[in-house]
Order: C-alpha cells, then structure tokens, then sequence
C-alpha cells in the first residue's frame, strides 16, 4: 500500500502546508509515540531523542513533537541542533526507542520534514512506518497525568558526536599539515565538523558556518559547492568539504578547486579498502555513472544498482552482506563506521584513504572517467505509460544496440510531477545527448 504521507526520507513538505503544520506533526509525534509505546509494553517507558537542523521553523516543529510524544506517555531527549547521523549514533548508544530528526535536508530554508531512526540507529522499515500511518488515522487522545511524557535535554549531543567521528578515522593517522576548507552549508554541522577536523590535527577554514534559520544551503554546500571551490583557491588549502543541511551528504574539492561527485568519492573509498584486502561489491542506484560500474569490474568488485534513494541502497547492502554504496548525490554509507550515510564520516575515510596512499584526489580518481550524461525531462499526458508505447521501447532497444557496453540508457517517470526523464550515459558528451534526444522525440511523438 502506498503512504499517505511518508516518502523515501520521512515525511516532507513546505512549512505551513499540510502537512508540516504544528498540529499535524503534534499528531504525528503523538501516533509514533503510540507505536513506539506498544512496542515497549514490556520493557517500560520509552525514552526518543529530537535532533534538528538550523531551520527556523524547527522551534516551532520541536514543540509540536515534544507535545505529541508527551501526550502518548513518551519521554523525549532534545539534542538542539545537530546532524542527522548523529541522532542516529546518539539513540543507538543512548540504547533510545527511537530518534527523530526535524530536517528537509538539502532542500532551501522554507521547507522541513520529520524522518525517523530505530533503536539501532537505522531508518524505519515501512512496516513500522506504515503502523505509525494507521495510528494518525485514530483521534489524538491523552494518557493520565501520571503517564505523561517528560522532556530534557541533552547537554553533551555535540562532544559525544564529535568523539563518534574521530573514531572513524584510523588511531595511527592524523591530519597535521593539512589545510581544509569545510563549507556547513549554514546547517546542523556549523559547530561540528570544524572541530572534529580540528582536533584530528588539520589547519581548518569554515565557511557556511553562520546560521541565522534562513539561510541553510543558499548558496553553501554540497548542492552549491562553488563557493567552497573559490575558497579553497583563495586560500590555497589542500582539500574542501562541504556537507549538505543535515550533514549527511559530501562533496569534496581538490586544491585546483575540481570539484569531486560522490560517485567519485565511493571510488576512492572502495579502492582504499580494496588496498587492505577483498571487497565483495558496492552498490550504487540506478543514476550511478557508469564508469563506476566499468572501474570496479576491472578491480573484480561487484555491483548491484538500487533505487534512487540512500535508504534502497542501505537496504541493498543488507541483503548482499555488503559495507560500501552510495549516489552521485553525495550519499555514502560505510556501515563498518555507521548505521546510515555521514558526511563527516564519508569525508573522513576519503582524507584517511588519500593519507595512506600519499595520492591527491585527482591522482586516486585518474583511472576512472565519468561517462559523459545527458537527461532530458519530457512532459507526458496523465496516465501516459512508457512501457507500453510501442515506438519509445523500440527506440530504446536501437540506442541500446547501438551503445553496446559503451553506454546506458535509464528512462524513469518523475515521482512528482508529469514528467518522463530520458539519460543517456556513453563515452561521448555529444552522442549521449544525440541519442537521449532520439529517446525523447519518440514521447513527444506519442
């Protein structure tokens, strides 16, 4: 059955809309609490953890909540503001019913969402996600007073967090002589990842690091890291980070200002750990370039592609017994170092593999070109199927022939709005784009 309101990342939207309006999130902190609750019949009061970005409208989403658990007789931890990675890691070892984190993201200021993490740190299956559905379904009620939820809140989120992500980086190594650039993205890392950096021995330059509630990721960060670029040129720095929002995708920039792609960054990681022993396979989604796909099977490392979205890639990883995946986007997930995708971590064990090899990031990444992609967006009427056009599925099969194992073609229907989206991946920038223009005249012509 699809959700009603949870998507691939929690529930998400425009503030002020439905349904991330206080009263919705009251009852929905308020329907999780009743899951959770029932889930701990046995073992007593349930205790969640509320982490949040730099968004303005998080005061305001935290006590909507606070109140919402509360009123279900749930007990709840306030971390302030900090990344989503952390209140994983904080509710697993705080031994917590859950975490909740109050983000959108990398989307801009006006938007935000609640996603949340089991006890052991990973993101809902949607079996439970579905039960927490059913119970906003049911009027909000209220347990006795005596039942009621406390709220209080946790003083050291920030230095546990830190201590987690200098644990990732192997004992024997530091970062003295480094300069690096680490771009905030004005979010939930500002007063974190500078420090963690910092005491792992590097000279550290922070942009983005100045929230006001208004402006995460405008014009910082992983999605922007154009600005990170130009600061590490004018500073001359040997390397950049920038995370996204929440701080749970990376981007990186060498010291000539390239920037570096997580697909990229999964390489360099991959090919680290291959340098310590054997690696199963790692897994991508279906927006991976293919060049990754070609690299690792010259290196005899498998690869599986899963949906787009950090969570099917997790889910992929669980089903193959592998550790390493990730997206384009900047989504990486090492889950010998944790149970979801770290910015900080992710950028960590790209420095920690560039330290042991004494390679830059262009000279770890030169035996992998990216495929040049072209992705055409093409309009289609309601309920137009791709699948069963019969002049799009052919034209689909020439430009497959054609590519052989030179290129792919992936076509996928938007998930929000009438669109058909056409990409082609070949050796040639002007092929791809010739032949995903071939693909898309086809829907047109329907």
């Amino acid at each position: 059955m699809a959700s009603k309101y949870f998507g691939t990342d929690g529930v998400r939207g425009l503030v002020g809309k439905a349904p991330i309006t206080p009263d919705f999130v009251m009852r929905l902190g308020y329907a999780a609490g009743v899951v959770l609750t029932s889930a701990a019949a046995k073992t007593g009061k349930p205790t969640v953890l509320i982490g949040k970005d730099t968004r303005i409208s998080g005061y305001m989403l935290e006590a909507a909540l606070e109140a919402g658990f509360a009123a279900a007789g749930v007990d709840v931890m306030l971390a302030g503001p900090i990344p989503t990675p952390a209140v994983a890691y904080l509710t697993r070892t705080l031994r917590l019913a859950a975490g909740v984190v109050i983000s959108a993201s990398h989307n801009p200021y006006h938007d935000n969402g609640i996603k949340f993490f089991s006890g052991s740190g990973n993101k809902l299956p949607d079996s439970v996600e579905a039960e927490i559905e059913a119970a906003l379904e049911q009027p909000m009620q209220c347990v006795a007073s005596d039942k009621l939820g406390k709220a209080r809140r946790l003083d050291d989120a920030r230095g546990r967090y830190i201590e987690f992500c200098k644990s990732t980086f192997p004992n024997a190594l530091d970062l003295k002589g480094m300069t690096i650039v680490v771009d905030c993205a004005n979010g939930a890392a500002y007063h974190i990842a500078p420090d963690v950096l910092h005491e792992l021995g590097a000279e550290v330059i922070t942009i983005g690091n100045q929230p006001n509630g208004l402006n995460i990721n405008a014009g910082f960060g992983a999605t922007a890291p154009e600005a990170l670029a130009m600061a590490v040129r004018a500073n001359h720095a040997d390397i950049g980070i920038a995370l996204d929002g929440d701080a749970d995708r990376l981007v990186m920039v060498d010291a000539a200002g390239r920037i570096y792609n997580g697909d990229e960054l999964l390489y360099v990681i991959v090919k680290d750990r291959l340098a310590l022993g054997p690696v199963a396979g790692a897994v991508g989604t279906l927006m991976t370039n293919m060049a990754l796909e070609v690299a690792f099977k010259k290196l005899g490392i498998g690869f599986a592609r899963a949906r787009v979205g950090d969570r099917y890639v997790l889910e992929t990883l669980q089903q193959r017994g592998w550790i390493l995946g990730g997206e384009g986007s900047g989504h990486l997930l090492c889950l010998d170092k944790h149970t979801t995708g770290d910015g900080i971590v992710s950028a960590l064990q790209v420095l920690s593999a560039l330290k042991q090899s004494g390679l830059t990031l262009e000279q770890s990444t030169a035996d992998i070109r990216m495929y040049p992609q072209s992705l055409i967006n093409v309009r289609i009427a309601p309920g137009f199927d791709w699948q069963k056009n019969p002049a799009m599925q052919a034209e689909k099969a020439a430009v497959e022939e054609l590519l052989g194992e030179r290129g792919r073609v992936l076509i996928r229907p938007s998930g929000t709005e009438p669109l058909i989206r056409v990409m082609v991946e070949a050796e040639d920038a002007e092929v791809a784009q010739s032949l995903a223009q071939r693909i898309a005249a086809t829907v047109v012509a329907a």
